[in-house]
């Protein structure tokens, strides 16, 4: 997984995985939850990847637009 920047310095996000049609995002807890395009709709995921690669913003866009919109959640 890439490192996120956390830019904002307080981010809960510690990595991430940019794939075609999917992002997995690591939390500070450990957990990887991988939102698709499926479960949580283009527009978000690709949202979520272009804020990924910016380091900053990711877990505030996740919590407001998709927080429970994950296909998968690995401990």
């Amino acid at each position: 997984m890439t490192p996120y920047a956390n830019l904002s310095g307080d981010s809960g996000v510690q990595a991430y995985r940019i794939g075609a049609r999917q992002i997995a995002v690591r939390f500070a807890g450990g957990a990887v939850y991988v939102y698709t395009h499926a479960s949580a709709g283009r527009e978000h995921v690709e949202q979520m990847k272009l804020l990924a690669q910016a380091g900053r913003g990711l877990a505030t866009y996740i919590s407001q637009h998709a927080h429970d919109a994950y296909a998968s959640k690995q401990p």
